[in-house]
């Protein structure tokens, strides 16, 4: 396997993969154990958890604490930066107080006064802090919500964020067909190129408004990303699920990593670095997949 191939899996702390009891090994019960023992597995994670509500940095230096010198974690964005919706419990109570006596039911990036936007940018890049002085963060993932359309709008908000996240590798991950839409989809890479971002190659469920097709490209020569989120269409936009695990309800074969190992390893030759990312998070589908993956990487055998 090319070393600049790192392979690994959306999260090591989901419910269901601990409740399965097959990745942990009994005794493996506090949040240290498990991440220094996923850390042992796997030389990439990706932190979640930080798409709901910002880590305080302590918990980030604690994360940078309990890998090895060469571990590396992406982040995933913070809700409210990527066209979704939040609840206030969302937000640290101080900024819940700032909201005044009444704050609304829900909350939506452009409609928070702006000194909390600046305020929220802020704390985010603080809880990084920690994993960047480390040598330890990646890639910060900016899953835009599904309706973020590729128009003047929805260009202007990505082009925002990366400002706010500048001297920060940041990838994207669009969620909406009209980004890779036909004539579309060379200026959308194109000005992926122009901004520095990192362009997501993403399997997923096919004949969805809310996916787009596999673009096997590189748009910033320090980085690709595959992020692999199963292809499971009977659960993709199934309603009333218990948790986003049974969404990506989907085990990969050895056969369908396999047909994708060659794209992989041609991303490697045009990019410093790629990281694949299981975000089939049910159980340990995740984790499963990932090992055949490293072993398809590290045999050359399909």
């Amino acid at each position: 396997m090319r070393a600049n191939i790192l392979v690994g899996t959306a999260s090591w702390t989901d419910k269901t993969l601990i409740a399965c009891g097959r990745f942990y090994p009994p005794g493996c019960t506090t949040a240290e154990q498990r991440l220094r023992f996923y850390a042992r597995q796997f030389p990439l994670v990706e932190v979640d958890s930080s798409y709901y509500a910002m880590p305080p940095p302590q918990t980030a230096r604690l994360w940078a604490e309990r890998t090895p010198a060469d571990f590396t974690f992406n982040v995933k964005a913070f809700r409210l930066f990527t066209g979704h919706q939040a609840l206030p419990t969302a937000l640290d109570r101080d900024l819940r107080r700032a909201l005044g006596p009444e704050p609304p039911r829900t909350l939506y990036y452009e409609k928070l006064p702006q000194e909390i936007r600046e305020e929220l940018w802020r704390r985010f890049l603080a809880a990084l802090a920690p994993l960047k002085e480390a040598g330890k963060l990646g890639a910060v993932h900016f899953q835009f919500a599904p309706w973020l359309l590729r128009n003047r709008h929805g260009m202007a908000h990505v082009e925002h964020c990366v400002e706010q996240m500048r001297g920060h590798l940041v990838a994207a991950e669009f969620r909406h067909a009209t980004w890779f839409f036909g004539e579309q989809l060379e200026q959308t890479l194109a000005w992926e190129r122009a901004l520095g971002l990192v362009h997501t190659v993403v399997d997923s469920p096919q004949g969805f408004a809310n996916c787009v097709p596999c673009v096997w490209d590189v748009t910033n020569p320090e980085l690709a990303i595959v992020r692999l989120h199963g292809r499971n269409k009977e659960t993709w936009n199934k309603k009333g699920l218990a948790a986003s695990s049974a969404r990506f309800d989907y085990q990969y074969s050895r056969e369908e990593l396999a047909a994708m190992q060659p794209e992989i390893e041609h991303l490697a030759t045009l990019a410093r670095r790629v990281h694949v990312i299981f975000n089939t998070n049910h159980e340990d589908q995740g984790q499963v997949g990932a090992r055949i993956l490293g072993e398809l990487l590290r045999t050359g055998r399909g």
